[in-house]
């Protein structure tokens, strides 16, 4: 009966063609469906704390820095120990059916004296553990895009022009970043400022994306190039 209800249930909100499959015991699948009612059971006390969320999964820890700004849509999973912290001059808005893996970082600014642009999530992303999403010059991730653990995105480069100056007192640039929609980044891929990836791009585990790409670009390297059209 488990089995049926979540399957039901990830049918109807996520994936209508996800099945279980037949090798998972049904301890296994009791254990699942303990944590998932133990994460909801979170996420009611967060959406009764919080306006700006709606049906929410949340982990262990989750830390909200200026909760206020910050939208999340249905459906979504937040794993253990994130942190979303939203001071910037705009919000992080996360959308429906988006998945946060554990101890992942998404914060707008790290400096206050001059505070970062936004973080955009689509909905259907998921992105897996230890992930870092910084906003300074503004993030945005299109929907329907999967992401593996360790990914890190820096929309923010600093000024190292002046070697009279620690270059941490010379500022920095901020241009951005957009992912498109339906793309697939592999584990460890670091995309740097200024970079725009476009639709479908398959992106290979441990790339350095430093320049932008195309629509259904297979992506891979440090520093990246195109490895062929898909």
């Amino acid at each position: 009966m488990i089995k049926i209800l979540m399957q039901f249930y990830i049918n109807k909100t996520k994936n209508k063609n996800f099945k279980f499959d037949d090798n998972l015991s049904s301890g296994s699948l009791f254990a699942l469906f303990l944590l998932k009612i133990t994460s909801l059971l979170r996420g009611i006390r967060f959406i009764y704390q919080n306006k700006n969320f709606n049906r929410v999964f949340v982990g262990k820890s989750l830390k909200l820095v200026n909760k206020k700004n910050i939208f999340v849509g249905n459906n979504v999973n937040i794993g253990d120990y994130v942190t979303l912290s939203a001071i910037g001059r705009g919000p992080i808005r996360i959308g429906d059916n988006v998945s946060i893996g554990s101890m992942s970082q998404v914060v707008i600014s790290t400096s206050y004296n001059n505070i970062g642009s936004h973080i955009s999530i689509d909905n259907n992303v998921g992105f897996g553990e230890f992930a870092y999403l910084g906003g300074g010059g503004g993030l945005s991730i299109g929907e329907d895009t999967i992401i593996g653990q360790y990914f890190s995105a820096h929309p923010e480069n600093h000024i190292f022009t002046n070697n009279n100056l620690n270059i941490r007192d010379q500022g920095v640039t901020r241009k951005g970043i957009s992912i498109g929609k339906n793309c697939w980044i592999g584990s460890k891929v670091t995309i740097l400022d200024g970079v725009s990836i476009g639709n479908n791009c398959v992106i290979a585990s441990g790339a350095v994306v430093n320049k932008s790409f195309s629509n259904n670009q297979l992506i891979g390297g440090v520093p990246s190039k195109v490895l062929k059209e898909i």
